[in-house]
């Protein structure tokens, strides 16, 4: 389901703002949560600015939530089978790094699973995330190549390998190649 940007800036400012009224926030209270200033906050939720990856990572962890939770629709689907030309597109408009929720909508489990295209050279970083201490990722390469910088190493991915880290530690995505990286990301927010 491929948007225009407009169209992608319009559906996250107001998501974002939907989210912040539901959880209850001021612009400052998300502010201080998540560490995004109250002014870029308000032009995202206004539709004049996109968040990067990582800064929409910040905002989803002010609410509490994951990336993949915030890109979910709020009504369940009606099935379990999310057909490709339906799942959700999502663009960083920094890196151009393309994020699609594969998972179905709306279904009883904690895991999410995201396939992502990670352009050449591209690099995103994601700061350390206290509420996400119960969630854990594997990243599972299918093309190209990846780096997953942690605190204490670096890990070099090739296609077909697979890492599984807890993701309240800071960590780096980093395409060294020239090529684009292919990967899935599979989630789980509870242990």
């Amino acid at each position: 389901m491929e948007n225009s940007d407009s169209e992608i800036e319009l559906a996250i400012g107001e998501r974002l703002k939907a989210l912040r009224a539901s959880a209850g926030l001021t612009l400052d209270e998300l502010s201080l949560r998540s560490g995004v200033s109250r002014a870029m906050i308000s032009r995202i939720e206004r539709a004049e600015a996109s968040p990067t990856a990582a800064l929409l990572a910040r905002l989803c962890e002010g609410l509490g939530q994951s990336l993949s939770t915030f890109f979910a629709p709020d009504e369940p689907s009606s099935s379990p089978l999310s057909k490709k030309s339906e799942q959700r597109l999502w663009r960083d408009p920094t890196t151009g790094y393309l994020r699609r929720s594969v998972s179905p909508p709306g279904m009883p489990t904690p895991v999410d699973i995201v396939e992502v295209e990670f352009p050449a050279g591209a690099r995103v970083s994601f700061p350390p995330r206290e509420e996400s201490r119960v969630m854990t990722q594997h990243v599972w390469l299918f093309e190209g190549e990846l780096n997953m910088v942690l605190p204490d190493m670096t890990h070099h991915l090739l296609p077909g390998d697979c890492l599984f880290m807890d993701i309240g530690d800071a960590f780096e995505f980093h395409n060294p190649s020239d090529r684009p990286a292919r990967y899935a990301v599979i989630l789980n927010r509870g242990r």
